[in-house]
């Protein structure tokens, strides 16, 4: 199943993306969204150094019902809010896909990563569209399930060069030191980590 990252212009009349924009050192971290009948309800993370006026604006918009202001330090505040314009909310509804928690908004832009099927993805971007909004693809990448491939003693193995450093950079540990811990020989631990990133290796790669 493949996750994407997209990075979605938010229409330039809806309030996140003039508030955003207007104070765009602002950040905007949605912790919860949840869509009513006809408006969206959220939890926002706000950080930013003029963050009265960030609040203010927020709240003097006519697209934000209520607002709440939960907890607040010099620089960063937790805010409950009803919107009637939750466009990325709608279109998560629409396209049935699960909308992954947190993601931030900076400047008009929402920063977002999904992982669903290629339907439900495509879905998605369609109804991005369908409410107005563009959007940049940053990757698609298909996860490979390393237990599915592999054999338990392939996977043993693995599990302990990884944990002993055998993969790092610089590696922490030798083949040699490896094969010693695992209780096998040079050219065993050799052959069955080869086995091992062919597996995996070609399985990314036809993804």
């Amino acid at each position: 199943m493949p996750t994407a990252k997209l990075h979605i212009t938010l229409p330039e009349d809806v309030w996140i993306h003039q508030v955003s924009s207007t104070h765009p050192n602002a950040e905007f971290r949605v912790l919860a969204a949840l869509p009513a009948e006809e408006t969206g309800v959220g939890l926002l993370e706000i950080t930013s150094s003029d963050l009265p006026a960030v609040v203010r604006a927020m709240d003097d918009d006519e697209e934000v019902v209520s607002l709440e202001l939960h907890e607040a330090s010099e620089e960063t505040a937790l805010v409950e809010f009803e919107t009637t314009e939750p466009l990325l909310l709608f279109s998560v509804q629409e396209s049935g896909l699960p909308l992954e928690l947190p993601f931030t908004v900076q400047e008009g832009v929402a920063e977002i990563e999904i992982t669903a099927s290629r339907d439900r993805l495509s879905a998605f971007t369609t109804q991005l569209e369908a409410f107005g909004m563009s959007f940049d693809v940053e990757y698609v990448r298909e996860m490979v399930d390393s237990e599915s491939l592999l054999t338990d003693r392939q996977q043993e193995l693995l599990d302990a060069a990884v944990e002993a450093g055998y993969y790092d950079t610089p590696r922490e540990c030798s083949l040699t030191e490896l094969a010693e811990e695992a209780g096998v020989a040079k050219s065993t631990a050799s052959e069955v980590l080869h086995r091992v990133e062919e597996k995996i290796i070609k399985e990314y790669s036809e993804g």
